[in-house]
């Protein structure tokens, strides 16, 4: 199996003291099993940890007056390919398990109550379960022109649709919606991908059909391995890799690096 090291350093100005909430540690699972990491904050400060309502890692510190930074590494070993499932069925709403349920429901930048009409239309002649999504995600690639540093802030699933272009996040966000809106639980994924260009944080979705979770990623013409995920929710507000308390805008830079490691740890 692969190994990636990948990791970022997050730069900040603060003006005064600040609390911070950071999702910046991938957590081991069947896709990905984590062998080394390092997070180092400089100046050192205290910090807690908790998982968020989705499993997630959260840190939680208070960033000291002036310049702060956070730099954080890991080794990750992760699968050869990533599983596809043509012909795996929907599974009916009364029978999904009970974490998926939320992944159903409109949330704020994935408003699937008002995607329906749209959605069924472009299934309507396609097996349902994991046809459908992958219908979705051809739509979404051919139709929607995936642009880097085309948004700065998150957009919603119907401001991407009317603007023809997006991030990763937008178009995963407009492929949410989609799949929730006829009845398929979707969530988004935050994490790194091996060559990405230009090199940043990426955004893919996930839907639930047969039994388990398929990724499915608009912006690539080939489905590609070189993974790893840090963190899922139902849109961009529940994976942001930092959310600031207080006044003004504090980053003032995000280096992201990833890469194969010829040799396991």
């Amino acid at each position: 199996m692969p190994w990636i090291k990948a990791g970022c350093r997050l730069d900040f100005f603060m003006e005064t003291a600040t609390p911070l909430v950071l999702m910046l540690r991938p957590r081991s699972n069947a896709e990905q099993w984590v062998a080394r990491e390092s997070y180092t904050l400089n100046p050192h400060v205290t910090v807690t940890e908790f998982s968020d309502t989705y499993g997630n890692l959260c840190q939680r510190l208070i960033a000291p007056l002036g310049a702060f930074s956070i730099t954080t590494s890991a080794e990750v070993k992760t699968t050869d390919v990533i599983i596809a499932g043509p012909g795996a069925p929907l599974v009916e709403v009364q029978r999904l398990p009970e974490q998926a349920l939320v992944y159903l429901l409109p949330s704020r930048y994935c408003e699937s109550d008002r995607f329906g009409e749209l959605a069924w239309g472009l299934v309507a002649e396609v097996q349902p379960g994991y046809d459908q999504v992958a219908t979705i995600d051809s739509w979404i690639r051919n139709t929607i022109r995936y642009t880097p540093g085309s948004s700065n802030v998150p957009i919603s699933a119907s401001e991407v649709n009317s603007r023809g272009e997006g991030v990763c996040r937008d178009l995963a966000h407009l492929g949410i919606a989609l799949c929730r809106s006829i009845c398929i639980p979707a969530r988004l994924v935050v994490g790194y991908l091996v060559g990405l260009q230009p090199m940043d944080l990426h955004a893919w979705f996930e839907a639930f059909v047969g039994g388990r979770w398929y990724t499915f990623d608009p912006t690539q013409n080939q489905l590609c391995n070189g993974r790893i995920a840090i963190a899922y929710g139902r849109d961009a507000a529940d994976v942001a890799i930092f959310h600031q308390f207080g006044a003004g805008d504090v980053l003032t830079n995000l280096a992201v690096q990833v890469e194969w490691l010829q040799n396991a740890p």
